[in-house]
């Protein structure tokens, strides 16, 4: 019995020690996070692009600098680690963020950037396109080895616009559907017209009269007379106001029809731009065309689809695809053009090569 009693006691007294121990740590701990200072700034850009770099140290120390009184906890020892985050992700080329604050005072900021495929570069357009359809405007002075998108194309985008293709993509769709929806509904007042207009005539053709048993033919016929012209013009209200009915709800459906196309249009530029970011992806995966690129110029036919020309780095000439159908199909025999008949032929000769139409290779001579 005594044994067991001094096996609980020590135990007891382990355990006892052990909580004594968490409890000094913790009170260390938070003895130390009270009283350290912040008193140094890191910075490590983890770079994800070997085209160049996006993101410098000096560019972070400015963020920081300009709003440095927003960013400082209420002792302003200790800097506010989600608003420094925050501060930083803000700007699209920032893909990923993480601040951190060390025992020893030391600010750790982690960035990585984002990695662009290409970079948009038209008539107010400045922004570089990763491949996963990430759009950002290009930073200030911003020099990033990549092929340059240039041309009369309109992007299905605006010019301020900053994010996921796909997101952009998704509430334009549902702001189409909105103002169908909303249309449609201009259309109700319209319908309870017609229910009422129907009952009207219905009421019209319920109407008859009945020959008293002591009123005269002559009397009963001018009151026959009278109820066929009272109908003849309530039939003719009837036939007005549908008109006029039919009228409002052929007008709103050709809206929402106009909508329809704007919008089928719309998405038909979304589906070129994606082909266009693919296209681009190819590219940079072909060894050849990765270091002939240098420059994409884009157009669109008049039934409004993009259409494309290649300035190779090398030559004198662009090459023409035409429509992003079967692009690599084309680029093969751009490629054993440029292998077989500009080796023999001369790299400077032609203005143009030609290759939109399947199976043919047409050059334009300077």
């Amino acid at each position: 019995m005594k044994d067991r009693v001094l096996h609980y006691l020590l135990h007891g007294l382990l355990w006892l020690l052990v909580g004594t121990s968490l409890f000094i740590a913790a009170e260390r701990a938070r003895s130390h996070r009270s009283s350290r200072n912040f008193n140094r700034l890191k910075i490590e850009i983890l770079d994800s692009t070997s085209h160049g770099q996006l993101i410098t140290r000096e560019m972070v120390e400015g963020w920081l600098a300009e709003s440095k009184p927003a960013l400082w906890g209420r002792d302003s020892k200790e800097p506010d680690l989600d608003r420094v985050e925050a501060l930083i992700a803000r700007n699209g080329f920032v893909g990923e963020v993480n601040a951190s604050l060390g025992y020893d005072g030391e600010l750790v900021i982690r960035i990585r950037q984002r990695e662009p495929l290409f970079r948009l570069l038209a008539d107010g357009y400045n922004h570089y396109v990763t491949e996963e359809g990430y759009l950002f405007r290009a930073p200030h002075r911003s020099s990033i080895c990549v092929p340059v998108v240039t041309g009369s194309y309109r992007p299905p985008f605006e010019s301020s616009f900053e994010g996921e293709l796909s997101a952009h993509r998704a509430a334009s769709a549902e702001d189409h559907s909105a103002n169908i929806e909303a249309l449609e509904r201009e259309k109700y007042p319209l319908f309870a017209r017609e229910r009422e207009n129907i009952e009207y005539h219905r009421t019209t053709r319920r109407m008859f009269i009945r020959q008293g048993l002591l009123e005269s033919d002559e009397h009963f016929e001018e009151r026959v007379e009278k109820l066929r012209a009272e109908k003849r013009q309530r039939r003719r209200h009837y036939r007005y106001v549908q008109q006029q009915i039919n009228r409002g709800i052929d007008q709103i459906s050709l809206k929402q029809q106009a909508e329809r196309d704007r919008q089928k249009k719309l998405e038909k530029n979304y589906e070129d731009f994606e082909n266009l970011i693919t296209f681009v992806k190819k590219i940079e995966e072909e060894s050849f065309w990765r270091s002939e690129i240098v420059q994409i110029i884009t157009s669109q036919a008049h039934s409004g689809a993009l259409e494309v020309e290649l300035v190779p780095r090398s030559g004198a000439f662009t090459i023409r695809l035409g429509r992003l159908e079967e692009p690599m199909e084309k680029l093969e025999r751009a490629e054993e053009f440029c292998h077989h008949g500009l080796g023999r032929l001369g790299w400077d000769r032609f203005r143009t090569i030609n290759v939109a139409h399947r199976g043919q290779v047409i050059c334009t001579e300077r």
